[in-house]
């Protein structure tokens, strides 16, 4: 599965990162990071909740991926 960022959407309000620290992270300008895009099963349910927080709706999953 893939982590998918709409970037022109995504303001860097961090809420994706507190569901998901495994893969975001803000950087020094609150700017998101995609510490890695790809992930597995075992993150689907972290994944999922960050992409629900999102206010900006500038997540999705790729589950073909």
């Amino acid at each position: 599965m893939k982590l998918v960022v709409n970037w022109p959407l995504c303001d860097g309000n961090g809420t994706c990162v507190a569901e998901a620290p495994e893969l975001l992270q803000l950087d020094e300008n609150g700017d998101l990071v995609v510490l890695s895009d790809t992930f597995g099963p075992e993150l689907a349910a972290k994944v999922e909740a960050a992409v629900s927080m999102c206010p900006k709706q500038a997540l999705k999953i790729d589950r073909g991926a």
